[in-house]
């Protein structure tokens, strides 16, 4: 297979359209979502949370989603 060079991202074709409700889709569908899991898993804790407000429910969500961010890495050589 040969290789060829792009001077940029729209000279690339695109990927190719895939059949709709083929059954490979599904299962080409969980095999990504499988592999973005592996690259980062989320921490999910089990049970049931009440808040009084709306407000305190969205910021509880605000800092999960804050905790599951990924912090970047230290330079090296420091």
């Amino acid at each position: 297979m040969p290789v060829r060079k792009f001077r940029s991202v729209a000279d690339m074709p695109g990927a190719q359209p895939r059949t709709p409700l083929d059954p490979d889709n599904l299962r080409l569908a969980c095999s990504l979502t499988q592999f973005a899991y592996w690259l980062h898993p989320m921490k999910h804790v089990p049970g049931v949370r009440k808040y009084r407000s709306i407000e305190e429910a969205w910021a509880a969500r605000q800092e999960w989603v804050r905790s599951q961010l990924r912090q970047p890495a230290a330079p090296s050589g420091a």
